[in-house]
């Protein structure tokens, strides 16, 4: 029987460099930019989650469970994370980023056998060159794990999951895949891409 694997979109942080926009609202040609990563999760996973710490009633209109971080402060990637790990029922949890509109369409598929084959704790993506530390499968028992750094006072997601066996796929054959959107001029140049 497959596994059943949920997923969480991370629209929860600051988005300074965006002006303080809220990343995942923000219009990419004429949809949301998290609608773009809904798009590309949605037949890849069992059910999707969304992360926010503001405007959760704008984020709710896409029909899926949103909820915040437990731990107030924007306290970074991680905090959603932990909060999704305890939220879900699943066997895997995949993370997102709300910003990466371009997201391999077997990206679960591929996380999961690299975490299988190589009997690991979690999986995490790798553009070829670069990991991408918010990409990545999760076993919901390392919500534990990630608390403790957490409350130790630690923000840093690869500094975690290197305490973990850890799975690193390469998805070098899709190199833009993982390009995200901070600024503005980012977000002209991804909108061109994505019309060709």
């Amino acid at each position: 029987m497959a596994p059943q694997i949920d997923a969480v979109i991370l629209a929860g942080g600051m988005a300074r460099r965006m002006g303080g926009n809220d990343k995942g609202l923000v219009d990419l040609n004429g949809q949301a930019m998290i609608c773009h990563t809904i798009n590309k999760l949605s037949t890849q996973v069992d059910q999707i989650l969304i992360n926010a710490n503001r405007n959760q009633a704008q984020y709710e209109q896409w029909g899926y469970t949103v909820f915040s971080d437990q731990d107030s402060g924007y306290l970074g990637p991680l905090a959603g994370m932990v909060t999704a790990l305890k939220q879900t029922q699943a066997d895997y949890l995949l993370v997102v980023p709300c910003d990466c509109p371009m997201l391999p369409t077997d990206l679960t598929a591929r996380l999961l056998a690299a975490l299988e084959q190589q009997q690991a704790d979690l999986a995490v993506a790798s553009d070829g060159e670069y990991e991408q530390p918010v990409v990545l499968l999760l076993k919901p028992h390392l919500a534990s794990s990630m608390q403790a750094f957490l409350d130790a006072g630690e923000r840093k997601i690869d500094f975690w999951y290197r305490q973990h066996k850890v799975a690193v796929e390469s998805f070098a054959d899709q190199p833009n895949a993982f390009v995200n959107i901070n600024t503005p001029e980012q977000k002209q140049q991804l909108a061109t891409q994505i019309a060709k």
